[in-house]
């Protein structure tokens, strides 16, 4: 007779143990008479993401500036810095130079008084300024009363934002109408009778619609004599979600901006022991107007349209369509220091009028989908950006020209009785252009990712010079290829070590045909190539450390002359290596900290011989604006629930006003300057703070637009500034 051996199978032991539990159960309650057992409440709580204020603090997490898409900035194989609303608050930012004094390898200019001007990694750019991701390139000055954030990509990335992007870009995010209240009010006065007033006020209309409205006046005076600054902007905005998968967001500006362009003061000749660079001239008398302050007005009008529209399929699929529409109209006029002072305490002086009007209109759609082969994650975005540019251009001079002839006095620098009608400039531009591009992020497994992408460009360019005896017209044409290739390692889930490749070019169009002697020569674009190893660290979820060492190429540079004629010239090339350090957050719960560090090496790669004798410009000579060392931190403290308090250090080394030539060269010393704030919250609807700026009172130079236009740092002030939140 057989014997039959039973071997239980886990998944049925595992049921039977099951269903023997469960009637163990039931016995064991029917035998104590099913009594029942309460448990104590347990409250959870966690912060609620804010759609009005997305990002809380110094430390932002995540951006889309540098690849289009949602991503953490760990793992973004580029050197990124995001200068929050918090931080821009706590330091009272008035400006986009304000908000670049903390972020490592950018300078501010001086932009002839009349526009905001940076120099990223050595290259100077009035173009490279963007609102939403989308161009934002006249040559006017920024108000920060509609932004939500700043976020500062350094090195080229044509890929991502076509023509321009060499040495960086900065991109201005907007404050979006969502359905967290936000209901504030904001004055402020302080020293040289600034005053100036914001409103934020936003609200949810209905389940579908929210509505956002941001508004300034500013009517102040400056330190510098007969300068002052009137500006006033309203920007509404509308945020609809039809579904949770559908967004369409809504926006306007109207925004004015009306001051003196201030040029600043000239330098002295052969003021240092070798007698070979000049020095500012008496910048301790920071307040002396060089020119004529009534006669230097300039306003900018901006009206501008913009739509955002979104939408997420079932199948994976997401949409973005963006769009700007903005006309702006734009005069200067300007008397200024034309010539540095001579020994004999005497100097020249310039004088001009120049009107800009340009219609600028962009669309891009943004396609991305995300999926997976095998093991490897892909994100994948596809695009076509279509742009239409429309500018014209005229300058006027005195009867002379720009050169007003003899001179005056260092101690009395002012003409008054100048009448313009010399037209010297008349031209007009019209630029179009269409993109195509494709990027992976590629995540090959937890430790390895690639960013890999491709633009192609396709530019056109109309030019027409209207002076009828220059009557010119050149129509040139431009393909365009721009990679991208990053490489990430991560050590682990809150760090990065990345590898970087990126080119980008810069066409001849708009304000970079102002100034130049036009030819079809002239039109060749500048290209840019950026090589960079970097690492990133988010230390602990509030405090994230940067690192970035570059090299970064340009080739048929286009430079200001620097023999002062107003005109711009060619140069075969240039190159600035460097080291970058960054922090950000929060390093314990009471102190939070904002600080940058660069070193860096800007120099011609090609001597330049095109010039006069006397304005050559050597192999290896040092580029302009570019200090080999820079530090700035920031460090405020919470004592308790009412008071907190924070001191700030920016500091850099000397540099050149202007690329040095055999013929003339400006140096700017060096600086360290002390900032510091006090701040209390007074109860939940009023908080209160003070900005001192220039603790010690320092005779400073800030920076130049060239050797003989430089602007004086400002001495001690003071801005206090008042908030309800109602």
């Amino acid at each position: 007779m057989m014997k039959t051996t039973f071997k239980p199978r886990p998944i049925l032991l595992s049921v039977g143990l099951f269903f023997s539990g469960a009637i163990l159960s039931v016995t064991t309650l029917s035998a104590a008479e099913q009594e029942t057992v309460e448990l104590p409440e347990v409250e959870v709580t966690a912060d609620k993401k804010s759609d009005t204020k997305p990002v809380k603090g110094y430390n932002a997490k995540r951006s889309t500036t540098a690849t289009r898409t949602d991503t953490e900035l760990v793992n973004v194989p580029q050197a990124i810095t995001v200068i929050t609303r918090d931080f821009m608050q706590d330091q009272s930012m008035q400006s986009i130079a304000d908000a670049v004094r903390y972020v490592p390898g950018v300078q501010a200019a001086q932009g002839e008084g009349n526009r905001d001007q940076l120099v990223l990694r050595g290259n100077q750019t009035t173009g490279d300024l963007f609102l939403d991701g989308l161009r934002d390139d006249i040559q006017t000055y920024r108000d920060l009363y509609n932004t939500d954030r700043i976020e500062v990509l350094k090195g080229a990335n044509g890929m991502i934002f076509g023509r321009g992007g060499a040495g960086g870009v900065v991109n201005r995010v907007s404050k979006k109408a969502g359905w967290d209240p936000v209901k504030d009010l904001s004055v402020s006065y302080g020293s040289f009778d600034h005053r100036r007033i914001t409103a934020d006020y936003g609200q949810g209309l209905s389940d579908e619609l929210a509505f956002r409205l941001n508004a300034v006046y500013e009517n102040s005076n400056s330190y510098r004599d007969g300068v002052e600054l009137r500006r006033y902007g309203v920007t509404p905005t509308f945020t609809i979600k039809p579904d949770d998968k559908t967004e369409i967001v809504l926006s306007a500006e109207y925004f004015k901006d009306e001051r003196i362009a201030d040029r600043g003061v000239p330098s002295f000749i052969g003021s240092d022991s070798s007698n070979l660079n000049n020095r500012p001239y008496r910048i301790n008398d920071y307040d002396k107007f060089f020119g004529n302050a009534r006669l230097s007005p300039t306003e900018t009008e901006t009206v501008a349209f913009n739509s955002a529209i979104s939408h997420a399929f079932d199948n994976g699929v997401k949409v973005k369509n963006s769009t700007r529409l903005a006309y702006y109209d734009k005069y200067y006029q300007n008397v200024y220091a034309r010539s540095s002072v001579s020994t004999a305490g005497t100097l020249q002086l310039g004088a001009y009028r120049d009107n800009t009007k340009r219609e600028n209109l962009i669309n891009q759609t943004d396609v991305t989908y995300s999926a997976k082969t095998g093991d490897i994650e892909h994100t994948l975005l596809a695009g076509i950006e279509l742009a239409s540019q429309d500018t014209t251009n005229k300058r006027i001079t005195p009867a002379g020209g720009e050169n007003l002839g003899g001179t005056v006095t260092a101690e009395n620098p002012m003409l008054s009785g100048i009448a313009f009608n010399n037209i010297t400039r008349d031209q007009k531009s019209d630029f179009t252009a269409t993109a195509f591009y494709l990027q992976d992020q590629i995540i090959f497994n937890p430790q390895w990712q690639a960013v890999i992408g491709l633009r192609h460009d396709h530019l056109n360019t109309r030019y027409t010079d209207l002076r009828p005896a220059n009557f010119a017209n050149i129509n040139v044409s431009d393909n365009l290829l721009s990679p991208r290739a990053g490489l990430i390692y991560k050590p682990t889930a809150d760090s990065s070590v990345y590898v970087n490749y990126s080119t980008s070019y810069v066409p001849r169009a708009g304000d970079q045909l102002v100034g130049l002697t036009v030819s079809s020569a002239t039109f060749k674009p500048e290209k840019f190539i950026n090589k960079e190893v970097g690492a990133k660290w988010d230390i602990t979820p509030n405090l994230a450390l940067t690192a970035a060492i570059f090299k970064l190429e340009r080739e048929n540079v286009l430079a200001a002359d620097p023999s002062n004629t107003g005109n711009s010239i060619l140069l075969d090339g240039q190159e600035t290596t460097g080291l970058e350090l960054g922090a950000s957050g929060k390093v314990t719960d009471q102190w939070q900290i904002m600080g940058a560090f660069t070193l860096q090496d800007g120099e011609i790669t090609e001597r330049q011989a095109n010039a006069t004798a006397a304005n050559v410009i050597n192999k290896g000579a040092e580029l302009a604006m570019t200090p080999t060392r820079t530090f700035s931190l920031w460090n405020k403290y919470q004592i308790n629930d009412m008071w907190a308090v924070a001191l700030g250090v920016v500091s850099r080394s000397e540099m050149y006003a202007a690329t040095p030539t055999v013929g003339q060269s400006t140096i700017l010393p060096g600086y360290t300057r002390f900032d510091a704030a006090i701040f209390a919250k007074i109860n939940p609807k009023w908080d209160a703070q003070i900005n001192i700026e220039n603790l010690t009172n320092k005779d400073y130079a800030l920076f130049a637009h060239n050797n003989n236009n430089i602007t004086p740092g400002a001495p001690l002030n003071a801005r206090a500034t008042l908030n309800y939140h109602f």
